[in-house]
């Protein structure tokens, strides 16, 4: 009996996977901007270590091409690293390695690629990421930016 419905699901998933694509709306897409949700508090701290990462050019490509990390030190990553305490505690999120502590915006599997984070070191210093998804825009290497 366990068999048979074993075998029934995987013949339903199997079709479900294999079911043809559909079509293309017809006409063009829709390009209005959805409603938006108030952000929350949290989100300023992105904004304002974006916003330094921008301002001092502190900014690359991860390695897979297709995010962005950003990084802010001083005041703005001490406010960031705060503000991750009792997150990290709660999450699980929180390491100490080397005399640095780690807080990040969520428990770590394998390694930190790809997860926003501040540090602390032991000279007190700190340093946060913020790593941003892009579009294949970024991917367009001999691309020239218009002056302002």
């Amino acid at each position: 009996m366990i068999r048979l419905f074993v075998l029934a699901l995987a013949l339903t998933l199997g079709a479900c996977a294999s079911a043809p694509e559909q079509a293309a709306p017809a006409g063009p897409p829709d390009v209005r901007l959805t409603a938006g949700l108030p952000a929350p508090p949290q989100a300023r701290l992105y904004a304002e270590c974006i916003s330094q990462a921008a301002e001092t050019g502190s900014y690359v490509r991860e390695r897979d091409g297709k995010t962005l990390r950003f990084t802010c030190t001083g005041a703005t990553a001490k406010w960031f690293f705060d503000a991750l305490g009792p997150w990290s505690a709660k999450a699980g999120s929180e390491y100490v390695a080397d005399g640095t502590t780690w807080r990040f915006s969520k428990k770590l599997i394998r390694d930190s690629y790809g997860i926003d984070g501040c540090s602390r070191d032991a000279a007190e210093e700190h340093m946060c990421v913020v790593v941003l998804a892009v579009g294949e825009f970024i991917e367009a290497l001999d691309y020239s930016i218009p002056k302002l």
